[in-house]
């Protein structure tokens, strides 16, 4: 496989990643903008998540026989129309209908981005091509999530949504270029029977499970350091120190996969997120230690979602890229019911109490990924 097409790639999950993380850091200013709490405005995390964890089984049922550039392409066109819903919305309604409509696009690129790499790798090196692809969204938070965050903080939120807009658009143009690439068409009726499936439940369960304390916890980073709607660049630091842990937790989890196995990588990664949240319960008011403790909780969830990836192809290959499609919407569960618990959690006691419950969570998590060891 071409190193470009993995560049390609790339940059789509690095301009999905962008849009994720800078809602995160811009989100006191957008709950001030459109004259709700901030709990509510992070619940625009949630619907993103809920609108792709559903409809991306349905779009890769109905787009069974398309070629994958014209859902990739087309998949970061939508995406770019949502998000200038997002830029132009006076209300959180019309804000909110952009965040679906973006999810749609993002549903269509990203599940094809990972399956096109999966297919087209060798099978020795088919951890280290999907790290790749992967590292798109980690890079995002190093490169892409600061600029945004500082451009949302100077000119406004809505500038920063313009920005990943045009990013959208380049990575789009680059689409046609890639090799033609067809996956044997499958029904939604397939798609649903291989839940069927115990081992395939069991990863699935496993993924969202493992992904929810991040999620409870990133998507209210501001009042995780305690800033609120002043934190101005601590917010950015402390994104920019989750994007480099998540960076070195990608360039590791390949090698770690491939060479010890998908399910120790993973639980590695479980048993880290759980650790530094407990590290983040006890020094939370001192910034320094919550700026290491958020950048070993990128890191080691940075050892998470590929393994999971990789476990479809062992386990079964026969529908492995629809298993993939299932796992990316299992991600979104994930983040989404991490951002609604984490505003339940807001709401009720403050953004004190989100490390205790990820710690928790994380915990959970780390239980569930050990009953479900299914081999690979």
């Amino acid at each position: 496989m071409r190193s470009w097409y993995l560049i390609v790639l790339a940059a789509g999950t690095f301009t999905l990643g962008m849009d994720a993380f800078v809602l995160t850091g811009l989100l006191p200013q957008i709950a001030h903008d459109l004259s709700v709490p901030v709990a509510v405005a992070g619940q625009l995390t949630t619907i993103f998540a809920a609108t792709y964890a559903i409809g991306s089984p349905v779009i890769a049922a109905l787009t069974g026989r398309w070629d994958r550039r014209i859902l990739l392409g087309g998949g970061l066109v939508v995406f770019l129309l949502g998000m200038a819903g997002q830029a132009l919305g006076p209300t959180f309604a019309v804000v909110a209908v952009g965040r679906i409509l973006a999810a749609l696009g993002a549903a269509a690129f990203q599940a094809n981005a990972y399956a096109m790499a999966g297919v087209l790798a060798a099978p020795e090196r088919r951890g280290r091509t999907l790290a790749a692809v992967t590292a798109g969204a980690s890079i995002s938070t190093v490169v892409g999530v600061p600029f945004g965050v500082i451009v949302g903080q100077a000119i406004g939120w809505r500038g920063a949504m313009w920005s990943i807009v045009a990013l959208a658009l380049i990575t789009a143009v680059f689409i046609p270029a890639l090799p033609k690439a067809h996956i044997p068409p499958t029904s939604m009726r397939t798609r649903l029977g291989v839940l069927a499936r115990p081992q395939v439940l069991a990863v699935l369960a496993a993924t969202a499970i493992v992904l929810l304390p991040v999620y409870l916890l990133i998507s209210y980073l501001p009042l995780v350091i305690g800033g609120g709607s002043t934190a101005g660049l601590l917010v950015v630091f402390a994104l920019l120190a989750v994007g480099v842990g998540q960076v070195a937790g990608n360039r590791l989890v390949g090698r770690l996969i491939d060479r010890r196995g998908a399910v120790p990588t993973l639980l590695a990664g479980s048993l880290g997120v759980t650790a530094a949240s407990a590290v983040l319960i006890l020094f939370q008011l001192w910034y320094p230690a919550t700026l290491l403790a958020v950048g070993l909780i990128g890191l080691f969830s940075g050892l998470t979602i590929t393994p999971q990836q990789h476990r479809f192809f062992s386990l079964t290959p026969d529908v492995a890229t629809i298993a993939l499609g299932l796992n990316g919407s299992a991600i979104y569960v994930g983040s989404g019911l991490g951002a609604a618990l984490g505003g339940i959690v807001v709401a009720t006691g403050g953004g004190f109490w989100l490390p205790v419950a990820s710690a928790i969570l994380a915990a959970l998590g780390t239980l569930v990924g050990h009953l479900a060891r299914v081999p690979a």
